[in-house]
């Protein structure tokens, strides 16, 4: 190895420990900005359920990083070639949020957020900002305990990804083949400032649409099954539409369909007729099947 590269390393570990002594977890990176130690399982035939350290074996990314400097030192001592160190993201704590704003394809991300800021009314606190070899900058917030934030990439404007839960920053004093990461003036020693609630929630997903529950078929669900029971032939297919047409309608449809089917087969349709004409029927009063 270099001199250089050893000075690198020496100086990555030395980083790394004093943000450890903040209470961030780190873990060593390499020139590329990867996690520097290969994973244990890269051989695996079939790696199954990823393993996330459990085998207690470094090399598992994110999963590695601790606030131990003994533990520390152990990883970068099985990765001399070292010459960055990360920080993870959404653990106590800070339950730390980066903010990577981007300089690429020519992307204003600093005015992207500047806009995002005054449409939904809320300002950037001061806080630890991280000065990237290509000219981006990295905002640290701090998020509440109980709130994982996503990471996410141009999700919430081009140029701006967001370091969440699983995700990591690379720590000031990185060197990687672009550069070196540099703490801003005067931001070095400053706590990670709590994420403003207007943009906490522009971070989070979506919530999932609440879906009622369809209503349970009661006495009028069973009255239409017993129609399509006592359907004699040559009435089969049109009571069976009838009934449906009127399960749908009702909003009993969903819970209904496989009652009705069975019904129908019954009488002596075929499972594929009574399915279809179910789902004409649906069709018809603008249901899904």
């Amino acid at each position: 190895m270099a001199t250089t590269d050893r000075r690198a390393t020496t100086l990555a570990l030395a980083h790394a420990l004093s943000a450890a002594e903040r209470g961030l977890a780190v873990l060593p990176l390499s020139r590329t900005k990867l996690p520097a130690l290969p994973s244990p399982h890269r051989d695996d035939p079939s790696p199954g359920h990823p393993c996330h350290g459990e085998c207690g074996r470094p090399g598992h990314g994110v999963y590695d990083a601790s606030a131990d400097p003994v533990r520390i030192r152990e990883l970068f001592a099985a990765a001399p070639w070292a010459t960055g160190y990360g920080i993870a993201c959404g653990l106590p704590p800070y339950h730390l949020i980066g903010v990577d704003l981007d300089t690429k394809c020519g992307t204003d991300s600093s005015a992207a957020l500047r806009e995002l800021a005054l449409r939904h009314l809320f300002t950037i606190p001061e806080t630890v900002v991280v000065l990237t070899p290509s000219g981006g900058r990295h905002l640290w917030l701090a998020g509440p305990p109980d709130t994982v934030v996503p990471n996410s990439a141009g999700r919430l404007a081009p140029g701006i990804d967001i370091r969440g839960a699983g995700g990591y920053l690379v720590g000031p004093g990185s060197r990687t083949d672009h550069g070196v990461y540099t703490a801003a003036p005067g931001t070095a020693h400053l706590p990670p400032a709590a994420c403003p609630p207007s943009l906490l929630r522009l971070l989070l997903p979506p919530p999932r649409p609440h879906r009622p529950a369809a209503p349970a078929p009661g006495e009028h669900g069973r009255g239409l099954v017993h129609f399509v029971l006592t359907a004699h032939e040559g009435q089969r297919n049109t009571r069976l539409f009838w009934a449906a047409c009127r399960a749908y309608e009702n909003g009993i449809g969903p819970a209904l369909a496989d009652p009705l089917t069975e019904a129908a087969v019954h009488t002596g349709l075929t499972e594929r007729e009574a399915r279809a004409t179910i789902a004409s029927a649906a069709r018809m009063t603008g249901r899904r099947p």
